[in-house]
């Protein structure tokens, strides 16, 4: 079935033999004048029974459809719910689906969203799209509704109203330059003239200025609507006479119509109060498949709520804090690899992320393992980490890679706002950590077993005195003990015969290595490595 409908109408056809009329006249002769009008006479009734025969043969086309699948999409317009359109798209191409229904109800939205929406629509080849408006469709969700062949619309249902805003410096919006209006403008005559509707019309969409005409060509009959500008660059501008300006359109207005009036003025092919005459319409037997959004789409759409974002990030950083504190244990570490390949999955769904910021994450994770290993302290190799980290946390929040307007502008600032907000809250929560490490309900169950030995001051069962309160066993400042885990930072140490939970002073310490009390603040035991001593 073609994509795009072409009319065939008797004022085409007599435009046609009336131009032949013309050209041949020079050569006609008086006394075949009147042959020649049966002729043309035969001529118009065969335009006419053939213009018939082709609309039937269209609408007949039209409605002969073997699957039908609605998509409903409402409220605003943003890559999230452009995302979760394109996965509804496959799953309506892999049902079979030959008739696709986009229920749109929108006051708009993001103009780049809604131009690839349009443009999507306008490329399928596997379906025939028809844009259903059962309340509204303005801004960027006309935009999207002029991308499908058919429109169809709901009789008090509204059209239109393109106006381009934009948020300026003060943070109020207002209506973009005349440069920006302008390309917009051209961008949806293009739209309405690959899908048969008049390209005037959808400019005045735009261009609250442009004032649109009814108008008929002398020659030929046909009537159409164009602006003041279309008529003066046509080949022949005498030919064109205004019959009335479209009232819509008129100055300082953006073009909004209803269902009804968008009938009349061809900008959409139907009326349809609901789906059941929608069905109708199309000659839908069976029960229309509609796509609802599945448990996926709904996770998505949470996980990308800000504060949840915020919280993912903030217990993947604790959990990673947790892991580098008692290593081994491995549950830290899984908790942390959980969150933050929950947080980089609703950014690939949502739109807004690619490989490339895995990529600058993974390398800020092994900068960060190099510091932290190979070169303990905080350099180069940790700052760099660091801003690799930042970096790709931000980029996968948003569509774009430098902010340009002030619309990205503020993406930016709220997705470095959530990053901020939880990198303070994971400096918190690290803190406690290493202070009430083991008594934290949860937390507790990971921390390190104290193993057995049977050195000297044992308890009758050959387990050493263990205490993690400086108060119950005399642990003062100057004390020299040996690392009984790897401290990194914080770990296991003995000192004489007791256990006592310590934190280094920034550096890793290895299994068996002396160490020396620095600070002790309440419960917390700040150790240092003393350089050349390992207890075998």
């Amino acid at each position: 079935m073609p994509r795009k409908r072409k009319s065939i109408t008797v004022t085409h056809m007599v435009k046609a033999v009336t131009s032949t009329k013309c050209e041949g006249r020079a050569r006609m002769v008086p006394q075949r004048t009147a042959l020649n009008r049966v002729w043309l006479v035969a001529a118009l009734f065969s335009a006419f029974v053939g213009a018939q025969c082709v609309h039937a043969e269209e609408a007949e086309q039209a409605r002969s459809f073997n699957k039908a699948v609605l998509i409903r999409f409402e409220g605003p317009i943003t890559p999230l719910l452009e995302q979760f359109i394109y996965r509804k798209l496959d799953v309506a191409k892999s049902q079979g689906a030959d008739l696709l229904i986009i229920e749109i109800d929108s006051p708009g939205g993001y103009r780049v969203t809604s131009q690839n929406l349009a443009s999507r629509f306008l490329a399928l080849d596997w379906a025939h799209t028809v844009a259903f408006v059962p309340r509204e469709a303005f801004s960027g969700a006309a935009i999207v509704a002029l991308g499908c062949n058919e429109i169809v619309m709901a009789p008090k249902a509204h059209l239109g109203d393109v106006g381009l805003i934009i948020e300026g410096e003060d943070a109020l919006f207002r209506y973009a330059p005349e440069k920006e209006r302008s390309v917009l403008a051209l961008e949806l005559r293009d739209l309405a003239e690959a899908t048969g509707r008049p390209p005037a019309l959808a400019e005045a969409m735009v261009d609250m200025d442009l004032v649109v005409y009814r108008v008929r060509n002398k020659n030929s009959g046909v009537e159409t609507f164009l602006a003041d500008h279309d008529i003066e660059s046509s080949e022949a501008p005498d030919d064109w006479v205004k019959l009335q300006p479209v009232d819509e359109s008129r100055a300082k207005h953006f073009l909004t119509v209803t269902g009804l009036r968008a009938v009349e003025l061809q900008l959409a092919e139907g009326i349809a109060k609901d789906r059941e005459e929608i069905k109708q319409r199309y000659g839908i037997e069976d029960e229309l498949v509609v796509l609802e959004p599945s448990g996926v789409d709904t996770a998505v759409t949470i996980l990308n709520v800000p504060f949840v974002t915020g919280l993912l990030l903030l217990v993947g950083l604790i959990a990673l804090y947790v892991e580098f504190s008692a290593p081994g244990l491995g549950a830290g570490g899984l908790i942390a690899a959980m969150c933050f390949t929950l947080f980089f999955w609703s950014k690939f769904l949502g739109g807004t992320a690619v490989w490339l910021e895995v990529v600058l994450f993974l390398l800020g994770i092994a900068f960060l393992l190099i510091e932290l290993f190979v070169t303990p302290g905080f350099g180069f190799a940790g700052i760099t980490g660091m801003l690799l980290l930042v970096s790709s946390l931000i980029m996968a929040g948003q569509d774009f890679t430098i902010p340009t307007t002030t619309r990205e502008l503020n993406t930016s600032l709220q997705g470095l706002v959530v990053i901020v907000g939880a990198g303070f809250a994971f400096l918190i929560g690290a803190f406690g950590v290493s202070h009430y490490f083991g008594t934290v309900p949860v937390i507790g169950w990971l921390q390190l077993e104290l193993p057995v030995s049977g050195r000297p001051d044992a308890d009758d069962e050959g387990k050493p005195n263990a205490t993690n309160d400086p108060y119950q066993f005399p642990v003062e400042v100057g004390d020299w003990g040996i690392a009984e885990s790897p401290l990194r930072p914080a770990g296991k140490a003995i000192f004489e015969a007791a256990y006592v939970d310590v934190v280094t002073d920034g550096s890793f310490v290895d299994k068996g290595m002396q160490v020396r009390v620095v600070e002790i603040s309440g419960n917390r035991i700040v150790v240092r490595e003393v350089e050349g001593t390992q207890v075998s």
